[in-house]
């Protein structure tokens, strides 16, 4: 139990790096852009 118990927040701590380290390269402009231009095609604008 306390083994699967770290093993989830070692995980989360993980994920939270990555996520922290994409935010800091400029990805989260990079993502938004591409939803953008995504929604404009579906729509039928772009």
């Amino acid at each position: 139990m306390k083994s699967e118990k770290a093993t989830q927040i070692l995980l989360l701590a993980a994920g939270l790096v990555f996520f922290l380290v994409g935010i800091f390269r400029g990805e989260a402009a990079v993502v938004l852009s591409k939803a953008i231009k995504l929604c404009m095609e579906c729509v039928g604008i772009g």
